[in-house]
């Protein structure tokens, strides 16, 4: 089966990029380009299969899926998110089509078409970097992500109307998907930690999700997205979502393989996607500058911007339907953008670090909705990141009446610990601006509890920068994060499975004691 021997050789590529530091997804792209020029060397065309093809599109439905747990619908409804998606859609059209028609000479609607299909940005490549930032459901993610879905059901709204297909009327059906939900989170509720759960995963995504919304006229991307989003309340959704990374994995490098192997492009088809390449800066400064104009904070607004400065696989599919002579040249710059994005995002946090004085200079005055708190009061404990381990450290806390505070990135997460009497406010643990402004004179003591270890060594970091001298501790799953956490300034950095051990040997002992006096 030649497919696995691509995704082998997809894999390997990966890894030598991954070790110099990048994004394994570029190695898949070059992988698939090298696979292409290895075949016209050898005088043997090499195309993509059905078989890669599919495994392509079973990993971006479950990306899609993933995505979906991990939103809240009430948090896409804001204006940054439409206003900002909306805008960035016109505007860009209006940006690109008058250069296309004049510089290139193409008639009015093909420069009509190509500005639409440049003008989205890849929900895979942005969902892919945020996430593996674990930024998914930072403020800054959840606007991104909101935007891209707002570009997605624009770009469901093209190929209608440009494929001159209609859904068919069974597509209002989609309305009462809502009352599934029940139903839904029972059958999650039941359905155990192993196996069940995987399936259940693949069925919402790629069956129920994916195939059911095709069958009715629409995009089967957006049915695993919605279905995704359908469970995104329930307890449960993080565990489901983490279930299914692997496999999403594996089937992603074919969907990354699958664009490199579109086809080596001619010289017209390289200079096209190096003019685009120079030109894709203007899609993060337009993003940049139409989130401040909603009132975001200068690090929110390039955050969100940087993470969508790539252009979109939707801009493929547009192409392959309304404009197939002029896919190759949109697939290679595409790839091009991937090459330009991922790794600029790696760097996004120094960047602003750099950059961050001047780009305050463009906010708007007044209440951002991003805003981050400038004083802890009389709090004399800190616990950065309230997920389950910071939650637990809060509430343990929380007994000895010591007065303490929590901060987490996640508007959602921030407001259900208020709505139980936590005391818990917004703050990204990233942000420098943050520790050089906020003010904690009671501070005694400081718990790392964030799920990314970039954000606890930052922290850890600024609070020892700033003049902290209390004790901060943290936890961490791996030796080499828990080295980079305690040199950054932390006293003492928890291995949490080796903890986990220990505690559990130390109950021996505790239980054992128990049974000897009840016998006695």
């Amino acid at each position: 089966m030649i497919e696995a021997v691509w995704i082998i050789f997809a894999f390997s590529l990966g890894m030598a990029v991954k070790l110099v530091g990048l994004p394994p997804l570029i190695g898949y792209l070059a992988a698939g380009f090298a696979i292409v020029a290895a075949g016209d060397i050898a005088g043997i065309p090499v195309e993509g299969t059905d078989v890669l093809a599919h495994l392509a599109h079973l990993g971006v439905l479950l990306l899609l899926f993933t995505v979906g747990l991990k939103l809240k619908v009430r948090n896409l409804v804001r204006p940054e998110v439409i206003g900002g998606g909306v805008l960035h859609f016109v505007i860009s059209i209006l940006l690109f089509m008058p250069g296309i028609h004049f510089f290139m000479e193409l008639d009015w609607y093909t420069s009509l078409m190509l500005g639409i299909a440049l003008s989205f940005s890849s929900t895979v490549l942005a969902a892919k970097v945020l996430e593996s930032k674990r930024e998914l459901r930072a403020f800054h993610g959840r606007v991104a992500i909101g935007i891209l879905i707002v570009q997605d059901l624009l770009a469901l709204l093209v190929l209608a109307l440009a494929s001159g297909k209609t859904p068919s009327m069974w597509a209002l059906v989609v309305f009462g998907i809502p009352l599934l939900r029940p139903i839904l989170y029972k059958v999650l509720d039941v359905s155990g930690h192993d196996e069940l759960l995987v399936l259940l995963g693949l069925l919402l995504a790629l069956v129920i999700g994916g195939h059911g919304f095709e069958s009715i006229g629409l995009s089967s991307e957006l049915g695993a997205l919605a279905f995704g989003a359908l469970l995104a309340n329930h307890k449960r959704a993080g565990e489901l979502s983490q279930s299914l990374w692997s496999i999403k994995e594996v089937f992603l490098v074919g969907f990354f393989l699958q664009i490199g192997m579109g086809g080596l492009p001619d010289m017209d088809a390289i200079v096209f996607a190096v003019v685009m390449g120079v030109l894709l800066p203007l899609k993060g400064i337009l993003f940049f500058f139409l989130l401040l104009m909603f009132k975001l904070r200068a690090r929110s607004a390039f955050l969100s911007g940087l993470s969508l400065t790539n252009y979109s696989e939707f801009g493929l599919i547009v192409a392959s339907i309304v404009l197939p002579q002029w896919l190759i040249p949109l697939a290679i710059a595409v790839s091009v953008s991937f090459l330009i994005s991922a790794p600029l995002y790696r760097m996004a946090h120094p960047l602003y670090d750099r950059f961050g004085d001047w780009l305050s200079r463009f906010e708007r005055k007044g209440f951002h909705p991003d805003e981050q708190p400038l004083s802890l009061g009389d709090a004399r404990i800190l616990v950065i990141g309230m997920g389950r381990t910071g939650t637990a450290a809060y509430d343990h806390l929380k007994k000895r009446n010591i007065d303490m505070v929590g901060l987490d990135s996640d508007p959602a997460k921030v407001a259900e610990h208020q709505h139980r009497g936590r005391h818990v406010v917004f703050a990204d643990a990233e942000d420098i601006q943050l520790w050089k402004n906020l003010e904690a004179p009671e501070l005694e003591y400081v718990i790392l509890a964030a799920n990314d270890v970039e954000a606890k060594v930052i922290a850890a970091r600024q609070l020892r920068q700033s003049g902290f001298e209390g004790v901060i501790v943290a936890h961490s799953m791996f030796a080499d994060h828990a080295d980079a956490i305690t040199r950054a300034g932390a006293d003492h950095t928890y291995q949490t499975m080796a903890e986990t051990g220990v505690g559990l040997a130390e109950h021996i002992f505790s239980v054992g004691k128990r049974k000897q006096q009840e016998v006695i």
